[in-house]
């Protein structure tokens, strides 16, 4: 009986553990954790091997070319050029990472989210109509046309977007709290997916003809 009830004792507090558990970019142990692809006499933090601070350098913390516009002609009229610890080695556990994003006129960055950051975003030329949906059951929108200089946020894992509503290139600059985002476009993981979603199921969940689903998965 007394086994019993501690073995039932134990999967409560284990339980009560998981719902407070949480994960996010690790705080940092040292000054600098330049990432590295070479293991040797290197410690694993965060998915990089970190240099040795010995060893470190300015150019670790460095990046250029972050004036050139991104190329825009494609189907969705933008570009974004990431600034992540793949790019500057020395982000490496700073938990911080940077985009520009370039808009073709009527251009947009799609809905999409990024599972492991906030963004906050500011518009440095043009004007851009932006917004983000929140959770079920609301599923509340949250909108606001940007103009240069204007700064809006789009929080954590939820689904946001860009669109260019001007007549002229637009272009911004945004800061997220990861060294590695993650970025999932919303139509490019449903409709466009590796092996692709069962076109029958995709009909039912978004309540349209089956022949729409296959047209979209042919897109994507």
């Amino acid at each position: 009986m007394e086994k019993g009830v501690s073995f039932l004792v134990t999967v409560a507090l284990m339980a009560l553990a998981s719902s407070f558990a949480s994960a996010s970019d690790p705080s940092p142990l040292q000054d600098t954790c330049v990432a590295i692809d070479e293991p040797k006499n290197a410690v694993f933090v965060n998915g990089k091997f970190c240099k040795n601070p010995n060893l470190t350098v300015a150019e670790d913390f460095f990046s250029k070319g972050l004036n050139i516009p991104g190329n825009t002609s494609n189907l969705v009229g933008s570009s974004v050029t990431t600034v992540n610890v793949d790019v500057i080695p020395g982000l490496n556990t700073l938990g911080i990472s940077l985009v520009r994003i370039d808009y073709a006129p009527y251009g947009q960055n799609p809905p999409h989210t990024h599972p492991r950051a906030t963004e906050i975003l500011t518009v440095l030329e043009g004007t851009l109509l932006v917004g983000f949906v929140t959770s079920n059951p609301q599923n509340r929108l949250f909108s606001k046309v940007l103009n240069k200089g204007d700064v809006f946020v789009f929080p954590i894992g939820l689904i946001h977007f860009q669109f260019n509503i001007g007549h002229m290139n637009a272009v911004a600059i945004a800061g997220l709290s990861s060294q590695n985002p993650g970025v999932i476009t919303i139509a490019n993981a449903v409709f466009g997916s590796n092996p692709p979603i069962n076109p029958d199921f995709l009909a039912t969940a978004f309540q349209l003809d089956k022949k729409v689903v296959e047209f979209l998965q042919a897109r994507f």
